[in-house]
């Protein structure tokens, strides 16, 4: 059994749309104001915070009438939140991540339904204190007997709404082992360069994308602060930088599937890619390098076909071992 999120477009009705937004202002309210309380703690009384009292906190805002508003919304994605923020903490203190930062309306927002805050039925997906389901472009359906556990809904800051779905997939299939074995070395010119001989070049195809970004960039600084022109020439910076994102994001993880199914163990070069990146002659062909690096890639494609992955220990800084049928 293996957890997948299944991803889909979803197009919200205007009364949906209000309502989800009205949620994702709540959800972002809720955040903020928790982190600055559990900030403020620690610097003026050295007193740390949990999840517990935050949620206590949460349960007095509401009676606040000046927040009254957060009782008109799914009381479920304000909990998660708050659990979020304390996930967040926890991986600051271990040294995982950096200090959480303040969410802005400008990034979008996101929203997490657990089971008791939505309906699935019949590939319909309904979701609290809505009235009709959400209209979902099932690009793919969802695995036959897999019911969802955890919805997200997610609003890009180019406009375009995502849902996903979280389940336990029981039809993910091992792949057969095979004897072959590949190390892979990130470079510039090249993308990558396998053991085997075989180079991937840099892909080019992104330039043409590159320069309507530019363009929009510059058609961006001249709007007046605060404007509606303004507003409309972010989105529309916003909308090539999720296409450039989409490209991306497909092309990796096509290239990360494939080397994977056909090996049985790859060894990659741990670069200290963000530091790479900050030579702005080389950053948009090393910025590539991210994807290629990144452990997020390697776990989507490695889960997806019911092997493990693995990563060496800090004495061996020179790869990240992907090993496949546990070899």
């Amino acid at each position: 059994m293996t957890e997948r999120a299944y991803k889909y477009r979803f197009y919200p009705t205007a009364e949906q749309e209000n309502l989800l937004r009205r949620t994702m202002g709540c959800v972002r309210l809720v955040y903020n104001k928790a982190l600055a309380t559990r900030t403020e703690a620690w610097y003026e009384r050295q007193e740390r915070i949990d999840y517990k009292q935050t949620s206590s906190l949460l349960t007095n805002w509401k009676k606040a009438e000046e927040f009254n508003f957060l009782n008109q919304v799914s009381s479920v994605p304000l909990q998660q939140c708050l659990r979020h923020l304390q996930k967040a903490f926890a991986n600051f203190w271990s040294k995982r991540s950096k200090y959480p930062r303040f969410k802005a309306k400008r990034s979008g927002g996101s929203a997490e339904f657990t089971k008791s805050a939505f309906k699935y039925r019949d590939g319909n997906l309904w979701l609290a204190k809505s009235k009709k389901p959400l209209n979902i472009v099932w690009s793919r359906l969802l695995p036959e007997g897999c019911e969802p556990s955890t919805v997200t809904v997610k609003l890009e800051p180019s406009g375009r709404w995502f849902v996903s779905l979280l389940v336990d997939d029981y039809t993910v299939e091992v792949l057969q082992p095979t004897k072959k074995q590949v190390g892979i070395d990130a470079g510039v010119t090249s993308l990558i360069s396998t053991s085997d001989g075989e180079k991937i070049p840099n892909p080019k195809h992104f330039n043409r994308l590159y320069q309507k970004l530019k363009v929009a960039q510059k058609e961006l600084s001249r709007k007046t602060k605060g404007s509606s022109n303004r507003h409309k020439a972010r989105l529309k910076v916003a909308k090539i930088h999720a296409s450039i994102k989409d490209a991306r994001t497909d092309f990796l993880h096509k290239l990360t599937t494939d080397l994977v199914r056909n090996n049985s163990l790859i060894c990659i070069e741990d670069l200290a890619v963000r530091n790479m990146v900050k030579n702005h002659k080389l950053a948009r062909s090393t910025v590539m390098l991210l994807g290629v690096s990144c452990s997020d890639n390697w776990n989507i494609s490695v889960n997806g076909t019911g092997e493990n992955w693995s990563k060496l220990s800090d004495f061996f800084r020179v790869a990240n071992v992907v090993t496949i049928v546990g070899l």
